[in-house]
């Protein structure tokens, strides 16, 4: 048993489900990725696609798995926010749980909401652009952080520090805005009169989109927040999570982010990276791994720097995914852990 609990560990979450997913054949497999969010189809349809050789065994461990985690679990039928709010919140931490719980919770009954998730960056941007400012916050809060800063990215450079600035200090949405996104987006929230103030928006937003857009937008935002509000602008320094800051994981964590990067992405984002980040990244690799690395880095003509920042974007946005499914957990300067 302790041999296949080894073998299962070198098959990763998205890997298993991948296979999962190839072995339920087509119609079943379709009709678990219609309740899946576009993140989630992406990611499993590409892990999908670069199954190869996935052997019997293989298809054995990870089935055996899934009965099992089947068999372990159970509906008990309950329908409860508060049941919820506390299972999460004993699970996550007060910090982490709020944003994943308002998520949910509002995610449930907002149609609209759900269905920007599903379009691209620049149609939701033509959608909210007329809105005010504090609509457009509230809808960049609740996407996904590198969804957000994509949107962020379309919005004229004027228009960008103020909607970061009330996304930084947006304190829980009431009913009335909820009303007032519902025209926007031309949908209905079930039972909106009854919906809590969210804990949607926050610094910590805030910080989280703007560690995903350009370079040169994320420091033209920067700049003009600071110019207003010093101490915001220093809030939101403090909890973004920059490239270096990969020096801070663990190990493990690091090894984790190792197995999920291109070679050749990895290669350019090194290029801006401090001597000591180049050595721990270095430490997690095999020593043949490690020495054609450093061989490769010292043979790499000049790159771009605006390439340079790209690929350590990327490689912060899959830091985060990891990040938010518990596979590494962040530590910076602006706390004890990032998700």
């Amino acid at each position: 048993m302790s041999e296949e609990n080894d073998d299962l560990k070198n098959i990763n979450g998205i890997e298993r489900a991948a296979i999962l997913m190839l072995a339920l054949g087509e119609t079943d497999a379709a009709t678990i990725l219609s309740h899946m969010g576009p993140k989630e189809v992406q990611e499993l349809g590409l892990a999908m696609a670069g199954m190869t050789n996935v052997t019997t065994t293989q298809m054995e461990l990870v089935m055996r798995s899934f009965v099992k985690t089947l068999r372990d679990q159970t509906a008990l039928g309950l329908d409860s926010d508060e049941y919820i709010r506390n299972v999460l919140t004993s699970a996550l931490g007060a910090d982490k749980a709020g944003g994943v719980i308002d998520r949910i919770l509002l995610g449930r009954n907002s149609k609209g909401l759900e269905q920007l998730k599903w379009m691209d960056p620049r149609s939701i941007a033509e959608l909210i652009r007329l809105e005010h400012p504090q609509i457009i916050a509230i809808v960049l809060s609740f996407l996904d952080s590198d969804q957000a800063a994509a949107v962020l990215s379309e919005f004229p450079e004027r228009a960008r520090p103020d909607i970061v600035m009330r996304i930084a200090t947006l304190d829980g949405i009431q009913p009335a805005a909820l009303k007032e996104l519902d025209e926007i987006l031309e949908k209905q929230f079930t039972g909106a009169n009854n919906v809590k103030s969210s804990s949607l928006g926050g610094i910590k937003t805030a910080s989280d989109i703007l560690n995903l857009v350009d370079g040169a937008i994320e420091s033209s935002i920067m700049e003009q927040i600071t110019t207003t509000d010093q101490d915001l602008a220093q809030e939101i320094q403090d909890n973004m999570f920059v490239f270096d800051n990969l020096i801070d994981i663990d190990d493990r964590g690091i090894q984790t982010l190792l197995r999920e990067v291109a070679s050749d992405q990895l290669l350019l984002a090194l290029r801006g990276a401090d001597e000591a980040l180049k050595e721990k990244i270095f430490k997690n690799m095999s020593k043949r791994a490690a020495e054609m690395l450093r061989d490769d880095l010292e043979a790499a003509p000049p790159a771009r720097l605006s390439d340079v920042e790209a690929a350590q974007k990327e490689i912060l946005s899959v830091t985060r995914r990891l990040a938010d499914a518990g596979e590494i957990m962040l530590g910076g300067a602006g706390g004890d852990e990032f998700v």
